[in-house]
């Protein structure tokens, strides 16, 4: 074999290799745009901005059908010039290999002050929480706790404490 037909051959079987890591970075890179684009949109309809350093994404199946949703949890602050932040839930699923927006939910306020995304176990997402104690200040909720969301069809439902966790949607 002559040097340069040699040189090709290695090259293309190194093409080859490297290839579904190439395959895998190009499609994080495009689930990360479709995420970012979303958030972008709500916020700019809040009139807010995300705070970015504060999004926790997970991954995992929530519908039972073998394909994994993307569950992202992420802050939005300052809607309308306030001093406030709202934190969200959204879900995304894949369509013709792409990430789709399928729901979301505000998360917090009464039940819980602060969220934190934490995984998807037995087709939930599964959430810890600080709610206030009877002698925390509003800086400072004090109780942890958790909560367990489930997707029925295109909605977010909370699990009650003590709920099976078959299929539902």
């Amino acid at each position: 074999m002559k040097p340069q037909a040699r040189s090709i051959t290695v090259l293309t079987t190194l093409a080859l290799a490297i290839c579904p890591c190439v395959t895998a970075s190009t499609r994080q890179n495009a689930d990360d745009a479709a995420i970012d684009a979303y958030i972008t949109h709500q916020a700019k309809l809040e009139r807010g901005e995300e705070y970015r350093e504060a999004r926790k994404v997970v991954v995992g199946d929530l519908t039972r059908d073998g394909v994994p949703e993307t569950v992202v949890l992420y802050t939005i602050e300052g809607q309308r010039g306030k001093n406030r932040s709202i934190q969200y839930l959204a879900v995304f699923g894949r369509r013709n290999g792409k990430l789709t927006p399928l729901t979301y939910a505000e998360m917090g306020g009464k039940s819980a002050a602060a969220v934190e995304l934490r995984s998807v176990e037995d087709e939930a997402i599964v959430l810890g929480t600080l709610s206030y104690g009877p002698k925390d200040a509003n800086c400072c909720p004090s109780v942890p706790g958790t909560m367990r969301y489930v997707l029925s069809g295109r909605t977010l439902r909370e699990q009650k404490q003590g709920a099976s966790t078959g299929r539902h949607n």
